[in-house]
């Protein structure tokens, strides 16, 4: 009998130590629910039972006159409309843009000139911005229509042709140079206007020249979505790991690849974020 009282003892306890176990392991995913929950802090509290508690007036959108039809954003800084080259230096020295200015508005790379860059700085930005390749197909790989437009001057959103045109598929046209592949191909044929858009969001850097938080990127094509809102790594370099030294406001450049690409430009605007 008294071992029958036993094993019932030794039972029950078995059942306690289970049910403490348990509710601890309860209690642990519990934790980490809380942890993963998003809370909107101003949605706390005791929730309004009228429309108008959930209303505010101020402050006030800007009104800004919309791009359409050609047309650039009233609030837009325009670095480029075809009349000159005056925004622009030479990446090298900073003396005057060599780029070739055309009669309809546009300028194209003068073949190993070197890179061109604005005069003004600039951080987060939207920018627009038309480029063409040759009609006359030359060339092959990224050797055919290769330019860039450089962010801050330092992360390159890859130009190229593409038609019929396969190369490394993280170099390709819309691509973040060597570190993004788009995610799709959508140029115009060869000779044909394509348009960029893009949403720039520069990296932060603490006081002592360490990066707080990465920069991203949106680039559409065409109207096509090519990346969506990724993270930048670090610079995009052609040799090497992207790198992540300090910086602050930087020019846009254009790509001079010294290859006669010939690429051609017009249509460049830019809205500080």
């Amino acid at each position: 009998m008294k071992y029958r009282y036993l094993i019932t003892i030794l039972i029950l306890l078995s059942v306690l130590a289970c049910q403490e176990k348990g509710k601890a392991i309860v209690e642990e995913i519990s934790a980490e629910v809380r942890d993963s929950v998003i809370v909107h802090e101003e949605y706390s509290g005791t929730e309004p039972t009228k429309p108008e508690e959930t209303e505010f007036y101020e402050p006030k959108v800007p009104v800004v006159g919309p791009a359409l039809n050609g047309k650039t954003p009233s609030d837009a800084i325009v670095l480029f409309d075809g009349s000159s080259l005056d925004g622009w230096v030479q990446s090298q020295d900073s003396t005057a843009a060599k780029w070739i200015l055309n009669n309809d508005g546009s300028m194209t790379v003068a073949d190993k000139t070197g890179n061109i860059q604005t005069k003004q700085d600039f951080g987060s930005i939207q920018l627009h911005m038309e480029w063409r390749s040759p009609a006359e197909v030359q060339r092959e790989g990224q050797n055919r229509g290769n330019s860039g437009v450089f962010l801050n001057g330092i992360y390159e959103v890859q130009i190229l042709d593409n038609n019929d045109n396969a190369t490394y598929v993280n170099g390709q046209v819309g691509s973040i140079y060597k570190q993004h592949t788009p995610l799709a191909m959508a140029s115009v044929p060869s000779g044909e206007w394509n348009s960029y858009d893009i949403i720039y969001h520069a990296p932060e850097f603490d006081a002592d020249g360490n990066k707080i938080k990465s920069g991203t990127m949106t680039v559409l094509h065409n109207g096509v979505l090519l990346q969506d809102h990724v993270e930048i790594k670090g610079t995009t370099p052609y040799i090497g790991w992207p790198k992540n030294d300090a910086h602050g406001k930087g020019p846009l450049m254009l790509q001079d690849h010294g290859d006669s690409s010939r690429v051609s430009f017009r249509n460049i605007w830019v809205r500080e974020l």
